[in-house]
């Protein structure tokens, strides 16, 4: 008796599988891996991996072509999925916004993916660390230098770029710097505002690490990154304001004044998150030293000096001029001002409607007019009439139409300035105030209903704007929470009269 053959299936010729070799960016949500994931991925040259703790950080980015992955170095259960396939690693993760202990966890999580890398066959890593003198003290400092050796001790060739402050937008030691000669027009600094260092453009930085994988004769090394000049901190300062328009500040260095002393005051300066902005103050006890020479030999490129980059800075913050919905740092969100601060404070709430996204759009596309905001309407009435007395639009009632809402509606004194039906309302606020602000709903579908998010993100003027949000904080921390919960029974009403 013939048996037939077992048919093998053709492969489908329509699938065509990608031969490129896959980059991962380790920590792409962060502020270089932002920045990086997009140069790669148009380089064409891999198929790019993009990590983070939370994939839908980085899917809300738009990354076109980009994978968008969730894994966490202190998770090692995680990390096998994220490196699998990966020739080229990029680790760009520090937990300097995590406390007091982000030293002991920058080292466990370097441990953990130096492993991880090891079993996945990964050919190189590519670590951006921080210029680091032998005498450096800061836990900062000698973090980023200890990560670097700990990532080492793993089989996997590292090649780790060195470098100071980066020049550009979303940078902490530019904000810093950004916030304080942009609002203060004297400051009172200690004795590191003489201290030097070689900043370097970010243009420049993205550079070296977007061709260092390709260079053979980097795997194993620390490389130092660096611009063309070595400035004081008050130098720096000084051009930034110039090319920003405004006058510079009077800077008077007080001996005394200790660089961890002169931390403490930065809430009521910057707003860059506090944890970040202190051990940053706190690591410039000293002048900072790049030996770059072997760099520019292994990928030269044109250095652009310090105020080049503060302008390319400026630059790249103005051609981002539209944004679809609220993201850290969008110029639109900031009223367009180079001098409100590129990070923002937040505060919000959030409760579960059971009913559908479609039920609760509709109660959130209702807001304003005669519907007013759900919650405390005797705060909103308060704060209207504050501002229609300073000359604001405070008082401006009323919409285009009492149920539909475009981008560009003004609903009252807020202006439409982002909409996806059924997932997200974003609200510019137009009251009189020293910064610029957003309210955004956010719907996610959940079993049993939909979560709703409501978020306030206020990018201050500097100090008259921290001080402002603070004097606000206690209305926001129960006002956010019961809007949402009002418009989650609102929607479940609409279930209950279908």
């Amino acid at each position: 008796m013939h048996t037939p053959s077992k048919q093998v299936p053709e492969p489908d010729k329509d699938v065509q599988v990608d031969p490129r070799p896959i980059t991962l960016v380790f920590g792409a949500s962060g502020y270089i891996g932002s920045n990086l994931v997009p140069r790669l991925a148009a380089a064409g040259k891999a198929r790019i991996r993009a990590v983070s703790r939370r994939a839908e950080v980085l899917q809300a980015r738009g990354w076109e072509g980009v994978e968008c992955i969730a894994a966490d170095a202190l998770k090692p259960a995680t990390l096998d999925a994220a490196l699998q396939g990966v020739r080229t690693a990029y680790y760009l993760v520090h937990s300097m916004g995590s406390g007091r202990d982000f030293g002991r966890l920058d080292r466990e999580a370097a441990h953990h993916f130096a492993e991880a890398a090891a079993r996945a066959g990964v050919e190189r890593i590519i670590y951006l660390g921080g210029l680091a003198p032998a005498s450096a003290r800061s836990e900062h400092i000698v973090s980023r230098r200890q990560t670097g050796d700990t990532l080492r001790e793993g089989p996997v060739p590292v090649t780790e770029l060195r470098a100071g402050i980066i020049v550009g937008p979303g940078s902490a030691a530019f904000e810093v710097m950004r916030d304080l000669v942009l609002h203060l027009p004297v400051m009172v600094t200690p004795k590191w505002v003489s201290r030097r260092s070689p900043p370097i453009a970010l243009e420049n930085l993205l550079e070296y690490l977007q061709r260092a994988p390709d260079i053979p004769e980097a795997a194993g090394c620390i490389l130092d990154v660096a611009g063309p000049e070595y400035l004081t901190y008050g130098r720096m300062m000084h051009i930034l304001a110039e090319e920003a328009g405004h006058r510079p500040p009077v800077i008077l260095p007080v001996p005394l004044l200790s660089p961890r002393l002169s931390s403490y005051w930065l809430r009521l300066v910057t707003s860059v998150p506090t944890p970040i902005a202190r051990a940053l103050v706190d690591g410039l006890r000293e002048d900072y030293i790049a030996d770059d020479e072997r760099t520019r030999q292994l990928i030269p490129q044109r250095l652009l000096d310090f105020r080049e980059a503060v302008r390319a800075a400026f630059e790249a913050e103005r051609q981002h001029a539209v944004a679809a919905r609220w993201t850290e740092g969008a110029f639109m969100f900031r009223d367009y001002r180079l001098d409100y601060s590129y990070y923002a404070k937040h505060a919000g709430g959030s409760a579960l409607a059971r009913a559908t996204p479609q039920q609760v759009w509709s109660v959130i596309t209702a807001i304003g007019g005669d519907n007013r905001y759900f919650a405390y309407e005797p705060l909103w009435r308060i704060r209207e009439a504050v501002d229609w007395m300073l000359g604001g639009p405070g008082r401006n009632y009323g919409r285009r139409d009492p149920l539909e809402l475009r981008v560009g509606d003004m609903v009252d004194s807020w202006r439409v300035v982002g909409l996806e039906p059924k997932r997200r309302l974003t609200l510019g606020f137009g009251m009189r105030a020293p910064g610029a602000g957003v309210l955004e709903f956010e719907l996610t579908p959940v079993d049993g209903g939909t979560r709703i998010d409501v978020v306030n993100h206020w990018h201050p003027a500097g100090m008259p704007g921290l001080i402002y949000w603070y004097t606000m904080a206690p209305a926001h921390a129960f006002l956010f929470r019961a809007m949402a919960k009002n418009i989650a029974q609102r929607a479940e009403a609409l279930d209950d009269v279908a």
